[in-house]
């Protein structure tokens, strides 16, 4: 059985999935199924509705551009790059003469930190991306050949997804980019999962572990300091496992922010990357909508609509207001 290949411009085609009864690519989402291997995505065919996943359905390689995915999707002209993305870095070695209260000036620093390893995936694709130093290069601090690699990736990106990612991953990366020679990469958008959870929701905890258990019940792949101690020292044990738990993270980055998406208030504008030709859905582009009530201002009122497949609530841009109403319309003094 094939394998979603990397999707980006660099590439002609693209291999999509299709029904395992009628080869037809007209298809649905229908949920996220988790299995040993990982998540599979289900679908259901809109041609003869027999329900498949990843696993079941048959693949075909298809001219990027020409075919969407799903003939539910023909009201689009592109499918939006969207990259989850998650990296791992090895910490700093310095000079201390204490443990508790220490101020530790650049001087100090034996070995500065540097890029461990990255994965990331194309949102619903099944292809994971990933990189990870060698022993050689771990020992070294030599972090210019993955750094390249997802510099590719995020070139190519529309909207990137991390969770502490705007705090974290995103400068990190940048820092690692321009200190290897690198350029800045075309501009996309971040949607950091944590920063949404914690604007959105109360929950006990925001950490990615946390909102796995609690909205898919799925947990991280344990990890200690012996891993990363022996990831310093270049042990290949420990690098392949650190790399099995970074790709572990963006398979439940994934889940988690299907989860919360439409509760995502700020979340990019996916209609103006999909170049749609009819009204859908912000946030995951679906004509699945329905108009639920007014959504209202201080001057001005919409019809306010909500999206059947991922939730999101949106409105019209056109007012509901009479040009005649509106001159007689006052407003409360801002302060």
């Amino acid at each position: 059985m094939g394998k979603f290949k990397t999707y980006n411009s660099m590439k002609e085609k693209q291999t999509v999935i299709c029904c395992n009864r009628c080869f037809s690519p007209n298809k649905k989402r229908n949920g996220i199924d988790v299995k040993s291997h990982g998540v599979v995505q289900r679908w259901r065919c809109l041609d003869c509705d027999k329900g498949y996943d990843d696993d079941t359905g048959v693949y075909k390689e298809i001219e990027k551009g020409k075919i969407k995915q799903d003939a539910s999707l023909d009201h689009i002209k592109k499918i939006p790059n969207v990259l989850l993305l998650d990296i791992e870095t090895l910490p700093m070695e310095v000079f201390v003469w204490g443990l508790y209260k220490q101020r530790i000036s650049p001087d100090k620093v034996i070995k500065d930190w540097c890029m461990l390893s990255y994965a990331a995936k194309w949102l619903f694709h099944q292809e994971m991306t990933y990189d990870i130093l060698t022993s050689e290069e771990a020992l070294k601090r030599d972090d210019s050949r993955i750094c390249n690699s997802l510099w590719k990736l995020m070139e190519e990106a529309d909207v990137v997804i991390a969770h502490n990612g705007i705090r974290f991953d995103i400068r990190a990366i940048n820092a690692r980019f321009i200190l290897n020679g690198l350029k800045k990469p075309s501009p996309y958008q971040v949607i950091d999962t944590l920063i949404q959870s914690r604007k959105t929701f109360m929950f006990s905890s925001h950490k990615l572990n946390y909102l796995g258990q609690i909205l898919i019940r799925k947990e991280k792949l344990d990890t200690d300091f012996d891993l990363w101690r022996d990831c310093v020292q270049g042990k290949q044990e420990a690098l392949d496992y650190m790399l099995k738990y970074n790709i572990e993270d963006v398979n439940l980055l994934e889940e988690v922010y299907v989860q919360i998406r439409g509760w995502i208030t700020s979340h990019p504008n996916m209609i103006i990357y999909a170049e749609a030709t009819e009204s859908c859905c912000p946030v995951c582009t679906s004509k699945d909508i329905e108009e639920k009530g007014e959504y209202v201002t201080t001057v001005n009122a919409y019809t306010s609509l909500r999206c059947n497949n991922c939730g999101a609530i949106m409105r019209k841009r056109k007012s509901n207001i009479p040009k005649e109403q509106k001159q007689n319309l006052y407003i409360s003094n801002a302060r």
